[in-house]
């Protein structure tokens, strides 16, 4: 199930979405994120699904690899559903042993359920239609009018960057240390939900004592190659707006307006 974790990988393609400036694509996960917190109806959902289906279809990610990557947030969700369906007041529909589901709780808890998933799949197709170093420079873009009132740009940029690249590398720690220790006959399937979570407390000593080593060895590497930070740095790939950037911008603008539109109507 950790490997099924798309948010910080890459998927290398030849696709439309690929080929878009970074910049074009950090802001359009920004308004697509905003407008998410801004849906009060139905059509609003409807709307952002069908268009985060087509950038998933023109980006070449497979539907069912996109859903695979949410599987991991199953738990999340259902936990977030059922605190929503049995705590917020309303008409009752449901009771029993005192507990009481109303009409007004299952549908603020699917809402936010379907708010939740639709989170991750943006920042998933984010990272998985962007390279790390496109990331890295894509946001010190953004964040270099700041510099002025004195924001590190190019450090934030970095460690946001090297945040994303380690979530895949500390998930194939984990699941190499879990296999490690299944062989040993620790069992992490079996059982209710709160022993599963227990079982995986003894992962947490060996991930960050291995997350630790790797961030070391990163440092070092660093500083090996003479690394000063963004200063007098150049790039041997300059991003470039094009016809394909406008065009999604305006895609995007159109469908966060319809969401606002929809919101105020």
């Amino acid at each position: 199930m950790l490997k099924e974790i798309t948010i910080g990988q890459y998927l290398k393609r030849d696709s439309y979405v690929h080929r878009l400036d970074p910049r074009t694509k950090v802001l359009s996960a920004v308004a697509l994120i905003t407008a998410l917190f801004m849906i009060n109806d139905l059509a609003g959902y409807l709307l952002m699904v069908f268009f985060l289906g087509l950038v998933s279809y023109l980006g070449q990610v497979p539907l069912s690899y996109l859903l695979q990557g949410l599987k991991p947030l199953l738990v999340v969700v259902v936990v977030t559903y059922l605190l929503n369906i049995f705590t917020v007041p309303g008409a009752v529909i449901w009771q029993v042993a005192g507990l009481t589901v109303t009409r007004e709780g299952v549908v603020i808890g699917s809402l936010i359920a379907v708010r939740l998933v639709m989170l991750v799949a943006v920042a998933s197709l984010l990272t998985l239609t962007t390279s790390a170093i496109d990331l890295t420079d894509a946001l010190e873009k953004l964040l270099s009018p700041f510099k002025g009132v004195g924001v590190p740009a190019h450090e934030l940029a970095m460690m946001m960057s090297i945040a994303l690249r380690f979530i895949p590398t500390l998930l194939d720690e984990a699941d190499k240390i879990m296999k490690a220790q299944m062989a040993r006959g620790a069992d992490f399937e079996s059982g209710h939900m709160v022993r599963r979570m227990k079982s995986i407390i003894p992962l947490l000593v060996p991930l960050f004592v291995g997350a630790l080593r790797r961030a070391e060895e990163l440092a070092q590497a660093m500083e090996a190659r003479c690394y000063r930070g963004g200063e007098e740095r150049t790039r041997f790939k300059q991003q470039t707006f094009g016809p394909g950037d406008r065009l999604a911008a305006l895609s995007v603008a159109l469908v966060v307006g319809a969401v606002v539109w929809t919101r105020v109507g």
